[in-house]
């Protein structure tokens, strides 16, 4: 009798050769599905696969037997005729099939961009579909930037209901909410905010406590971190509510933000604008010069911002003075005393260049800028991790009370992989850095924080830092805190963006919930399990969907300036050419091996390097080189270089 073949069950991740993988949790080794054997299982499908006998270049392979949960039945895409008819060709290059419409709207036509829905799909077929929205002319920036969006399963605009709701909100507030909450409107509070910013999740107050308040020895201060209160306008269970945990997120590209609220909330009712009262929910802290919390309390307040800074203008009057510098001085000194102790815990400081865009009326690049990093950034940063860890602790610590019965959304953070670790290792190895472990074996944050410590400042720093992050485990909700490695915290969540994050709304209310002594659903844990899986998804997309606009912005910026010359670094090396990123604009593009000279180049994928079989000339990660920029494609992204 035949043993019965094995199958296995998991995501699938399918390449741009439509060749796709799925982890074999046993084994600890991918299962490889050729394209013969997907049977229309796409990128993230959950599948289950039958492992086949024999293996195919010393891998395993299976074939897709079911398909067990689409992960997306709706594409982006470009349409096209094909004879008489019209096909879309998605901009996913991993969904592999061009999609069939047999009854295409009329201003479907060819060339103009389309979201479509796959409504059939049979094995061996090509899958048909019906146009739920033709976008416009492919190449319009308009265009893209809704393409982007909807590719990742954002919507722009808002339904008339969900308008209709936001717009009954109420608008004044009234002596009796007041009366009910902690009165800040006389405190030195304000908000500090990028330049373009139109929504302002959160301020900061300040005051010096008395002395018979604390002590002699030291001065204290009563530090207030108040958040937009979102959740009294958004009720749990209403059409903003679902609204909001559809969306998950705002959405942030080069251009705009696809906000997750609508404008009347986001950008005024629950935005704490200056010169208004505005409903918070507020995180107080008495703290010392060091640092150190000596007590802490919650609830909900009402607060009146007395001065909109920028990060740039808040910088400036920490160096030379105007209203309440001395404040932000504090403030400053305190927040360098936190970041101080974070990493002294083995917090790790991931922190690379950003790209900025100068944009004309149209949308079209005029220029491309690191964005700068100030003390400022920083300071809003430590106050906010701040908050967010302290009420973590102390949903913790009422938990733990309950015997465990009080379920909480953490953000947290796994230990990387020993595997992604040694992998790491080789590569900072081959660019001439050692990351060396402590006694256990395993990495710390300190072990990366020694590295990164190494390679400042050198031309490999970006690259060692972006392997780094890729070795890391994700970042993600759970209702299970097992701490967050990367900030090297015991305790952490997501409680300063609520206009803009549905997991902080959520916490919101856990929070008020706790405070006022309600009892918790029955059904809450699983609420939240739900909410954590979907809230991390959505997170994933958003920050995709960002990276897709800022790669779209560096290829039509680079494609303006062919055959110019450039400064970048090797940033990638495969047995089809070597990527390098421009100093400047971190553009990436590639030089194709057949391009590198009169010699014919390998890989030496052990030494990240390709080498000339005749002239033993090496190109190896992280070389500095000189370019030009010889083509590119806007529809994929990509862009062609030739070294000079």
């Amino acid at each position: 009798m035949q043993p019965k073949q094995q199958k296995i069950q998991g995501i699938i991740s399918v390449n741009s050769r439509t060749v796709g993988f799925v982890a074999d949790e046993k084994s600890k080794e991918d299962v490889m599905i050729e394209t013969p054997n997907l049977a229309t299982a796409l990128n993230r499908d959950e599948v289950e696969v039958e492992v086949l006998r024999g293996k195919v270049c010393g891998r395993k392979t299976g074939r897709v037997v079911r398909i067990l949960k689409r992960a997306k039945t709706q594409f982006v895409g470009t349409i096209e005729e094909r004879g008489t008819r019209l096909i879309l060709v998605p901009d996913d290059f991993r969904m592999y099939a061009p999609i069939q419409i047999p009854r295409p709207p009329k201003e479907a036509q060819k060339g103009y961009k389309a979201l479509a829905k796959i409504t059939e799909w049979k094995i061996g077929k090509e899958p048909i579909g019906e146009i739920l929205k033709v976008i416009g002319k492919k190449g319009v920036h308009e265009v893209e930037m809704q393409a982007i969006v909807l590719e990742r399963g954002f919507q722009s605009d808002f339904s008339r209901e969900v308008e209709t709701e936001a717009a009954r909100a109420e608008k004044i507030i009234g002596a009796a909410e007041v009366a009910a909450r902690r009165d800040f409107r006389g405190a030195a509070l304000f908000t500090i905010d990028p330049a373009n910013a139109k929504d302002f999740d959160d301020a900061l107050s300040i005051r010096k406590l008395p002395a018979s308040s604390a002590g002699e020895s030291e001065d204290r201060f009563e530090i207030g971190i108040h958040i937009a209160d979102v959740s009294h306008f958004v009720r749990e269970g209403t059409v903003l509510d679902r609204e909001a945990r559809e969306r998950g997120t705002s959405v942030y590209l080069v251009d705009r933000t696809i906000p997750m609220l609508p404008h009347i909330l986001s950008n005024d009712l629950c935005s704490l604008n200056p010169k208004i009262d505005r409903l918070a929910f507020s995180a107080v802290f008495e703290m010392n010069a060091e640092g150190n919390v000596f007590s802490r309390s919650f609830g909900k307040s009402v607060i009146h911002s007395q001065k909109r800074f920028t990060y740039e203008t808040a910088q400036e009057t920490i160096l030379s003075g105007g209203d309440f510098a001395a404040e932000l001085q504090t403030l400053n000194t305190i927040a360098k005393k936190l970041r101080a102790e974070k990493m002294k815990k083995g917090a790790i400081d991931f922190e690379h260049d950003e790209v900025g865009f100068e944009l004309d009326k149209e949308g079209r690049p005029l220029r491309v800028f690191k964005k700068a990093r100030l003390d400022t950034h920083k300071l809003v940063e430590e106050f906010m991790l701040l908050a967010n860890r302290e009420v973590a602790e102390f949903f913790f610590q009422h938990a733990k009370k309950s015997g465990g019965k009080l379920p909480f959304l953490y953000r947290t953070h796994d230990l990387p992989k020993d595997e992604k670790i040694e992998t790491l290792r080789i590569f900072a190895r081959a660019l001439g850095h050692d990351l060396a472990l402590g006694k256990s074996g395993r990495v710390t944050g300190k072990d990366l924080q020694a590295l990164f410590q190494k390679i400042e400042g050198k031309a490999e720093e970006s690259l060692i830092k972006t392997a780094a992050v890729r070795s890391m485990a994700k970042a993600v909700y759970s209702t299970q805190n097992i701490g967050h490695f990367g900030l090297a915290f015991e305790y952490y969540t997501h409680f300063t963006s609520p206009i803009r994050r549905y997991p902080d709304l959520i916490v919101h209310r856990l929070l008020e919930s706790i405070l006022k002594r309600h009892p918790l659903k029955p059904d809450t844990l699983a609420r939240l399990e739900r909410t954590a899986e979907d809230a991390t998804k959505k997170e994933i997309a958003a920050a995709e969907a960002e990276r897709e606009s800022i790669k779209l912005k560096q290829v039509e910026f680079m494609q303006k300036l062919l055959h110019k010359e450039f400064s970048g670094t090797i940033s990638g090396v495969t047995e089809w050419g070597i990527y390098v990123e421009e100093n400047e604009t971190r553009a990436e593009g590639m030089v194709k091996l057949r391009d590198l000279g009169d010699d014919y180049f390998v890989l030496d994928e052990k030494n990240y390097r390709v080498v000339g079989e005749k002239t033993k000339k090496k190109y190896s990660l992280g070389d500095s080189v000189r370019f030009r920029v010889v083509g590119s494609d806007l529809e994929r992204k990509t862009l062609d270089y030739r070294l000079i």
